[in-house]
């Protein structure tokens, strides 16, 4: 009942178009209730006209009828065409509020689902919800004139042969509720794998790339078909319940045709019914039986729409565990003095600390490197900085401020991070780089891609920069999408950055040019390297050495390698291994 609620709530910026919708869907209705009573009232009193008089009333009739219809046409044109704009207006609503929703969510979250789910409730699920906040109330309301109306004039008409009549309506009510609560589970199992399905096709198609290079086709096409199939295999329970019911409520409208045949004509035998009355019994058994159906599509639907809906609604209860406070502060700029203080990090579901009790000190403008073996922390201590995950003990302060206290917005605009995985969007390069800055102008992007050393392969290509470099820009070398990265932070201009491992992936030629870049770019600004090769933090002013047991050790390289400690072990390790560029 909660959630129905909910789906109400909806309908509120359209309850005008709404309530016009409803109201033709009721004309529609009493228009069809009506027509049979014309053709029944011709039967009974215009046939025993003379005929200048019947063909007097007949004309008369047959306009009504004509007018009649045609209200009904432009009823019908109403409910098919606003009344469905009704639902897509809401989907739109829909769509909107849990994309935005998404946006809110923090990276603990996304750690723990899966895209293909996710896009499942943006897509299938809302065009079910729609379908039903759209065609639901209309069905039923079109279902209960009917069935009332129908009822009543039955009953005005033959007593007997109503109540006969109508004996079937609770019994497939019965068969309705009895069924609805086993498709229910049905259908919500049918939204889970149809989840399923969308996730694998995502996963295989956004790694394609990988699936060619191993040649494990064949093994995408099998997890797809074992997906496949656990979908096929939850709509053939679905379908079972469904063609149950459906065959059911079949069998009783054909029933109820076979019941009105033979009562019926066993009340003309004796004299407690005219054929005028049987006649017009058929015409309204369309009437009778029309809803009936119309409710058995609506179950469907209903069933869809609110196993839709659950999910949909599972993802807005979700409230997001990074957010600003209610008396947030609001900065323009940072100078990028860093603090951590005592800071301890538990990622979820995970039983030991990666961070634990971490100091740090940095001074504006500083460049501080990050080493240490994979998996000790050196990511997710930077992306504590921007807030990306909470400190679970501690704080961390820039320029004095605790940046739980910041606006988020804020707080993300003063960073700007370069990563080893570059993620580009599917567009042009123009598109891509001004995204670190949307109000900058052509010329600023131009600008930055020089910084960046990137104007020079940009102008290459004949579009320049309009050239579409496809999804995650795949038409791109690693190089050149990094470069495209970096012209996007010298466009955003953040007074501290954030570099992890950005060079590690590349060779040497481009590793080059993205350091040159690199300098460049962490000039006058607070700097953090995760490094994975040590011989391009030299000129770092402090290594910060971090292990399983937190920061070990502190210094410049000079200072660290004398010291003879981790430090030194790392960097002889990758001497030995030929891994640096002395």
């Amino acid at each position: 009942m909660n959630n129905i609620k909910k789906m109400i709530r909806y309908y509120k910026p359209y309850k005008g178009m709404f309530a016009a919708d409803m109201f033709f869907a009721f004309l529609s209705s009493a228009i069809t209730l009506v027509i049979p009573l014309i053709a029944r009232y011709i039967l009974y009193d215009v046939v025993n006209f003379d005929k200048s008089r019947a063909d007097y009333i007949l004309v008369r009739l047959a306009f009504l009828t004509l007018f009649l219809l045609i209200i009904e046409f432009f009823c019908n044109y109403f409910m098919g065409f606003y009344g469905h704009m009704v639902g897509a207006h809401m989907e739109y609503d829909m769509r909107s509020e849990i994309f935005s929703h998404y946006q809110k969510l923090s990276f603990t979250f996304f750690d723990n689902q899966k895209v293909g789910q996710l896009l499942s409730r943006v897509t299938s699920d809302l065009f079910d919800i729609c379908e039903l906040l759209h065609h639901g109330p209309e069905d039923l309301l079109i279902s209960i004139v009917k069935l009332l109306g129908t009822s009543i004039i039955l009953i005005f008409i033959n007593t007997k042969l109503a109540l006969i009549t109508l004996i079937f309506i609770p019994i497939m009510c019965v068969v309705a509720i009895y069924f609805n609560s086993k498709m229910k589970k049905a259908f919500k199992r049918n939204r889970d794998k149809i989840a399923e399905v969308n996730e694998t096709i995502e996963d295989s198609l956004s790694g394609i790339r990988v699936v060619k290079s191993f040649a494990n086709e064949d093994v995408e096409k099998e997890k797809f078909r074992k997906g496949n199939q656990s979908f096929v295999d939850a709509k053939k329970i679905s379908y079972k319940y469904f063609a149950s019911y459906n065959s059911l409520l079949t069998f009783f409208v054909s029933l109820l045709t076979v019941v009105v045949v033979f009562v019926g004509s066993y009340l003309i035998f004796h004299d407690s019914m005219n054929k005028t009355d049987l006649i017009t019994f058929f015409l309204y058994l369309a009437n009778l039986t029309d809803p009936i159906k119309k409710l058995i599509a609506f179950t469907e639907s209903f069933q869809n729409g609110y196993a839709g809906f659950t999910r949909f609604n599972e993802i807005l209860s979700i409230t997001p565990d990074i957010k600003d406070k209610e008396n947030a502060i609001s900065i323009d700029k940072l100078d990028g003095n860093i603090n951590y203080n005592n800071v301890s990090f538990l990622y979820e579901n995970d039983s030991e600390r990666v961070l634990n009790n971490i100091n740090l000190e940095v001074n504006a403008g500083d460049y501080i490197a990050i080493v240490g073996e994979s998996g000790v922390g050196k990511t997710t201590l930077l992306s504590l900085l921007p807030r990306f995950y909470d400190v679970d003990s501690g704080s961390i302060t820039i320029d004095g401020y605790d940046i739980r206290d910041l606006k988020l917005d804020d707080l993300r605009r003063q960073i700007g991070i370069v990563q080893q995985d570059v993620y580009l969007f599917a567009g042009t390069i123009f598109e891509n780089i001004k995204y670190g800055n949307m109000d900058a102008t052509y010329n600023d992007v131009i600008n930055a891609a020089k910084l960046a050393n990137a104007h020079e392969f940009i102008t290459s290509f004949e579009d320049g920069y309009d050239t579409n470099i496809g999804q995650r820009g795949v038409k791109l070398s690693g190089g050149q999408k990094q470069r495209l990265s970096i012209a996007r932070v010298f466009l955003k201009n953040p007074p501290i950055l954030i570099l992890d491992e950005a060079t590690s992936s590349l060779d040497n030629k481009s590793e080059k040019i993205i350091q040159n870049s690199l300098e460049e770019l962490s000039k006058g600004r607070t700097t953090f390297v995760i490094a994975h090769r040590l011989s391009t933090i030299h000129n770092a002013q402090k290594i910060v050495v971090l292990t399983n047991n937190g920061i070990v050790e502190i210094g410049n390289h000079e200072e660290l390698i004398k010291k003879d400690g981790v430090y030194k072990k790392l960097y002889d390790l990758q001497f030995r291994y030929g891994e640096t560029n002395d």
